[in-house]
């Protein structure tokens, strides 16, 4: 097996060696055709441009699953959903949130229940990847498609959820998916 497997790299090395000078020319311009053909190929394509952020309220398209940003779902009430169970803290891979809660005497019921102090999300170093809201069993967190978060200070990145009440994002019509997604357009509308 060792020997037909040498005469085989034997036979494709002679094979290199006996390839002309023009045999080499050929297969360059061969090499250049098919990368030219891309390249013309992708030039004619229809293309999508967006002229962020001059003009990002009125043409700016964001799909609605895109992942910008994690807040607490809300009932009627206004209460949150968070039960403080840390499911969503341990499916983390990078440690982005931090849950503080303590139990507590129920005095309608006299049984323990555990209360949430904190919750603790870290924007800056979520990875995006959705495993906290899949590990949620009481569907009480969720991304929005709010994607501007930007800000010079890093600390300002560490957000409490239980204690903001998300209103939507900074554009208009931005958790619909804001403008209608058009291909081959470009957005040039101003403001």
């Amino acid at each position: 097996m060792k020997l037909e497997v040498n005469n085989d790299l034997q036979k494709k090395k002679k094979k290199m060696e006996n390839k002309s000078y023009f045999g080499g020319i050929a297969d360059g311009v061969k090499t250049l055709a098919v990368g030219l053909k891309t390249t013309l190929k992708e030039y004619f394509t229809p293309k999508s441009t967006e002229q962020y952020p001059e003009n990002r309220k009125t043409t700016l398209h964001v799909a609605k699953r895109h992942r910008g940003r994690l807040v607490f779902k809300r009932n009627e009430d206004g209460t949150s959903r968070c039960t403080a169970c840390t499911l969503c803290e341990k499916a983390c891979p990078n440690g982005t949130i931090k849950i503080v809660s303590e139990m507590r005497v129920d005095e309608a019921t006299g049984k323990k229940k555990r209360v949430l102090l904190d919750y603790q999300y870290d924007l800056g170093d979520c990875m995006f990847c959705q495993l906290c809201t899949n590990a949620c069993n009481f569907d009480a967190i969720e991304f929005t498609n709010d994607f501007e978060n930007s800000t010079f200070d890093r600390g300002a990145l560490v957000l409490h959820l239980d204690k903001e009440v998300y209103k939507g994002g900074s554009l208009p019509g931005l958790i619909d998916g804001g403008a209608p997604l058009v291909i081959g357009k470009f957005n040039t509308k101003t403001k």
